[in-house]
């Protein structure tokens, strides 16, 4: 029985972290750095025949020159529609179409303008750290529950180390890729 709670408590802890990974990797990849992703788009959805739709499931998007998105709309009279969500977006991009397709140049960025990405992605990354820290909280929480069941205070504490071993190894992904971000928006 308590095998299969310190089972349950340690399921919840790492979908807790791996949700918490999964959501920092997302934000990383909607900050730009000077090249073309098309990531940037995914949050943007347009009124597709009554329905609010992602520009990716009705256009083909591409990168060219590493700078330039073009966005090319399988239903051409979608052009308008795309191009004014896109500037009512918070992207910070203006697109420019041909009536056919959509480009959207990304601007160099200056050296201040990344000291201040860097800056944001830290941000982005020290809060989840804080939710990694929050669900190990909870599961710290959840075994002093079990410590009245019947866990013995040796196993309490070694559980305890467990978790904090976890949250290390969580945190120490979290440092990898806030690295690896801050040394892609640094590269000129």
């Amino acid at each position: 029985m308590i095998e299969e709670q310190l089972e349950e408590i340690y399921m919840i802890l790492e979908d807790d972290i791996d949700k918490a990974i999964a959501h920092l990797k997302g934000e990383f990849n909607n900050i730009r750095a000077g090249r073309a992703n098309p990531h940037i788009l995914d949050k943007i959805l347009v009124d597709y025949y009554g329905t609010p739709t992602p520009i990716g499931h009705m256009a083909n998007i591409s990168v060219q020159e590493g700078r330039i998105l073009v966005i090319s709309p399988w239903d051409q009279s979608q052009v308008r529609a795309i191009c004014k969500e896109i500037s009512a977006s918070d992207i910070g991009l203006t697109p420019a179409d041909d009536g056919r397709v959509i480009r959207l140049t990304f601007p160099q960025l200056t050296e201040e303008r990344r000291r201040e990405l860097v800056k944001s992605t830290k941000k982005l990354a020290e809060d989840a750290k804080v939710a990694c820290r929050n669900a190990r909280r909870d599961a710290i929480d959840e075994l002093k529950k079990l410590k009245n069941n019947g866990l013995s205070e040796d196993q309490e504490k070694g559980e305890e180390d467990n978790v904090q071993k976890k949250l290390d190894a969580a945190i120490a992904n979290i440092d990898k890729l806030m690295d690896e971000k801050e040394k892609d928006i640094m590269t000129v």
